[in-house]
């Protein structure tokens, strides 16, 4: 792989819940050292770790970063809009962590670091098994906790005089029914808002939920490659125009002041609302964190394997079919060593109105540390990797001696 640096092998392991997982790993040379385990995002790779291996490797750690289940050279997942989709449930993919790490001769890892959509594959292997998930570090997209059950709702009044018992109806001031009924309506209307404003617009994830999604991105007029280029170009700290700020609400108008790679023009697809924002020859050779001998890495594989797998991801989001499993942690918190860190120019911080502050507030009850670098868009752990380097190391040092 071209970019890859030295010291970072690729490998296969079979048998990693009913899959073939393709691996980089760095620092893999005794037995003896701690385990760092990278999952990346969307549309990524493990490729996209490959400049912040060498420093944690360096400082001791044996560092592993998959192609997660839908990515890359790793196989056995089912890469058609139909084909089986629970598989691709958020708990099956902490399961496939659960048992790279089993794999790799593991009891327990130091850390579990997650960025984009490996963010809430890494909160919730932190929450579900703090034995083995013995820290967390969250990179671009924050946690706010699980889903809350309905809270109160069968809560009985006085006993009346005929001996029998009437159920009152939810009290309005209790946070739980208020707050989960509450916020699914807030973003159930601010999506069907999202088609009625003047100028007509769609919520990316529900966009990458449809059966078109795909192919309007591996077949793309502009072809893959500088499809990517101006999909991360436009993401990254490069373009001028990211300056994020909190939403007040999950509301139409308020979604409506994100860029259009999150909140999409409602008739142009990702390739066509990206294409405008391609960036110019002089831009291409002057990007050194992503130079295009290793964009096309990107490309390649995204080329051969579709994107399908990835979106099978946003699928178990939006049609909930990831809500009955997480259900079950109601009221849990990631109670492990945690820490966030964003690039100070990502949107992804905030596209999700008042996560960032809940996940600060006590959904991660020992966070050490919420950094947002100076430099970087959505790509942080590509766009400043010393910087990103340094505070991976540093928080594993500190969450060591906080256990």
């Amino acid at each position: 792989m071209p970019g890859l640096p030295p010291g970072i092998r690729s490998r296969l392991i079979d048998g990693v819940n009913g899959l073939r997982m393709h691996i980089l790993e760095a620092g893999f040379e005794t037995d003896d050292r701690p385990c760092v385990l990278l999952l990346h995002g969307f549309p990524e790779l493990a490729y996209s770790w490959r400049k912040v291996m060498p420093t944690l490797a360096a400082a001791g750690y044996h560092v592993i970063a998959p192609d997660q289940r839908g990515y890359g050279r790793t196989t056995g997942w089912d890469a058609r809009y139909e084909g089986e989709l629970g598989s691709f449930r958020l708990l099956n993919l902490v399961k496939d962590a659960l048992a790279l790490v089993s794999a790799v001769g593991y009891r327990s890892v130091r850390a579990v670091v997650g960025h984009d959509f490996g963010s809430p594959v890494a909160a919730w292997c932190a929450l579900v098994r703090p034995d083995v998930f013995r820290s967390v570090a969250l990179m671009s997209a924050p946690f706010a906790g699980p889903p809350a059950l309905p809270f109160a709702t069968g809560r009985r009044a006085a006993s009346r005089g005929d001996g029998m018992e009437s159920v009152t109806a939810p009290d309005s001031g209790a946070a739980g029914p208020v707050a989960t009924t509450g916020a699914a309506a807030d973003v159930q209307r601010a999506l069907d808002g999202l088609a009625t404003l003047a100028r007509p617009r769609k919520h990316y994830q529900w966009y990458y939920s449809t059966p078109a999604a795909d192919a309007d991105m591996r077949d793309c007029p502009q072809g893959i490659h500088a499809f990517l280029r101006a999909y991360y170009h436009v993401k990254s700290a490069d373009w001028q125009q990211n300056a994020p700020h909190p939403l007040a609400a999950w509301s139409a108008a308020e979604l409506a002041t994100m860029p259009t790679y999150y909140i999409m023009d409602r008739d142009l697809d990702m390739a066509q609302t990206v294409a405008p924002h391609m960036p110019s020859t002089a831009q291409v050779a002057a990007c050194g964190w992503l130079p295009d001998e290793e964009l096309a890495v990107y490309a390649g594989e995204f080329a051969r394997t579709g994107f399908q797998g990835g979106l099978q991801w946003y699928r178990c989001g939006t049609g909930g079919l990831n809500t009955d499993d997480l259900l079950l942690y109601s009221g849990r918190t990631i109670d492990v060593p945690s820490c966030f860190i964003a690039g100070a120019s990502d949107w992804g911080v905030y596209q999700k109105p008042g996560e960032f502050e809940r996940m600060r507030a006590g959904a991660c009850t020992r966070m050490l540390g919420c950094h947002l670098v100076e430099g970087a868009g959505h790509w942080v752990q590509q766009e400043q990797p010393e910087r990103v380097g340094t505070l991976l190391k540093d928080f594993l040092e500190r969450a060591s001696g906080a256990r």
